[in-house]
């Protein structure tokens, strides 16, 4: 019933990576490390209503190496298949996202295409407002020096923070 729902929106979609302790064992290491940050990190991808007045769903503590759209594709099978998202370039070659018109080498977007991408990216800065909100924490934000196998609690727990804190979530009095 939900799902049925949330077709009615363009969710959208992104991700950010969090620095995290390096693993001691070799395999973990070679697992986590991401080329991107040159460090050890954990992805995590939060997807939100349109204007940013919900999670819908978030998907915490993959490896940091995992590209953007594999972490989406894998996450993906919870939602209707006719469901429809917005994203950044990451996304681009899935068909269930819109994502910006990418600059053609040695060529130019047309004026067109740039007012199209400046569109959908006033459309996406409520994922980016959101994921600011989890980082304002601490823990979300700097080195990830807890016990990896709390980091998902922890994330959770702070989406939990913040939908209480944009007025998604009531607690009964």
């Amino acid at each position: 019933m939900v799902q049925e729902i949330l077709t009615d929106y363009e969710l959208i979609v992104d991700n950010s990576e969090q620095l995290r302790e390096r693993p001691s064992e070799y395999k973990e290491q070679k697992r986590y490390y991401s080329g991107k940050k040159k460090s050890h990190t954990f992805k995590n991808q939060i997807i939100v209503l349109p204007s940013g007045k919900d999670i819908v769903d978030v998907i915490v503590g993959k490896p940091g190496p995992k590209s953007d759209i594999n972490l989406f594709r894998e996450g993906h099978k919870g939602f209707d298949p006719n469901q429809r998202f917005k994203g950044d370039k990451a996304y681009e070659g899935e068909l269930s996202i819109k994502t910006p018109t990418k600059k053609p080498k040695k060529q130019e977007l047309s004026l067109e295409q740039k007012e199209k991408n400046k569109e959908l990216a006033s459309e996406r800065i409520f994922v980016e407002h959101l994921i600011r909100f989890v980082k304002i924490f601490r823990v979300a934000s700097e080195r990830f020096r807890l016990n990896p196998r709390k980091y998902e609690q922890v994330i959770m727990t702070i989406c939990g923070l913040v939908r209480l804190r944009i007025e998604a979530l009531v607690l009964p009095k």
